[in-house]
């Protein structure tokens, strides 16, 4: 990674691109900034496949470059993904939650379809850090081969016309003033007119497992498939996070399996999830 790149050029770049999928994402930051809270970025999560070049272990080099070490692992059977937690080098600074498609467990015509993607890839464009907001790395698959992907892995869908980006960004509801409990803070949400990720209840998570989570609905926004059919998708969502300190008094640093399977849905196309 060249050694130019700071922490905060990098993250001042993922906003960006970000921003730009997330129009919600803007519209919260500023009603609360406007409310007069500090925005704290709590984590950034980024999603990949375990083929080709973009395998977690082939992302994570640019974290470590950065200074982030990781934390621990995380495996979501259901969802058929596995991840890992970073930590950053300074309290100031967000954690990373990076995850990767299990591919061997889904069928074998949705497997070729995420070859025929990867396979695309230049590896050179790899060894950059801004491949962590990229964007798709292959030509945009089918309608029929979305849908395909879709009926096993909303995941894999949304990865592959979405492709390489931050998923999502997350406030730290710990350090706001006024929205000081994610209760406070979705109804402050929802009176821009946003919806809630209500999968699993609109907070999830509790004290007592040190960590709670809720996020928006994802932003939709018309994509063109190859051959030249147009159809809205999910794009990415905005998440809030509160932490809680352990017995030892320090405050809970990594993330909670459960929880973050029900965060994965807020991207999903279904809208039996709205809240």
């Amino acid at each position: 990674m060249p050694s130019e790149m700071s922490l905060e050029q990098f993250f001042a770049r993922l906003w960006d691109d970000y921003t730009a999928m997330t129009p919600q994402a803007s519209r919260i930051h500023d009603a609360l900034v406007a409310d007069g809270e500090t925005i704290v970025n709590d984590h950034v999560a980024f999603r990949t496949f375990d083929r080709g070049p973009i395998r977690l272990a082939d992302l994570e080099p640019h974290l470590l470059a950065l200074g982030y070490t990781p934390l621990e692992p995380y495996d979501f059977e259901a969802k058929k993904l596995r991840a890992w937690g970073y930590l950053p080098p300074r309290d100031d600074q967000p954690r990373v939650f990076l995850s990767e498609l299990k591919c061997r467990e889904l069928s074998a015509s949705a497997q070729r379809i995420i070859d025929e993607l990867v396979e695309q890839i230049d590896p050179a464009r790899v060894a950059s850090p801004e491949v962590m907001w990229a964007g798709r790395l292959w030509e945009a698959p089918t309608w029929a081969e979305y849908q395909t992907l879709a009926e096993e892995s909303e995941y894999a869908a949304w990865l592959s016309i979405i492709g390489l980006r931050a998923n999502h960004f997350t406030v730290s509801v710990n350090h706001l003033r006024h929205h000081d409990t994610l209760e406070k803070l979705l109804t402050r949400v929802e009176s821009l007119g946003l919806g809630i990720n209500a999968s699993g209840g609109r907070i999830k998570g509790s004290p007592e497992v040190l960590l709670e989570q809720a996020s928006t609905l994802a932003d939709r926004m018309p994509f063109t498939f190859s051959g030249g059919r147009v159809e809205e998708i999910p794009t990415c969502y905005y998440e809030f996070a509160r932490r809680y300190a352990d017995a030892d008094g320090r405050l809970y640093q990594g993330f909670v399996a459960a929880s973050a399977d029900r965060i994965f849905e807020s991207t999903d196309a279904r809208p039996d999830h709205a809240g």
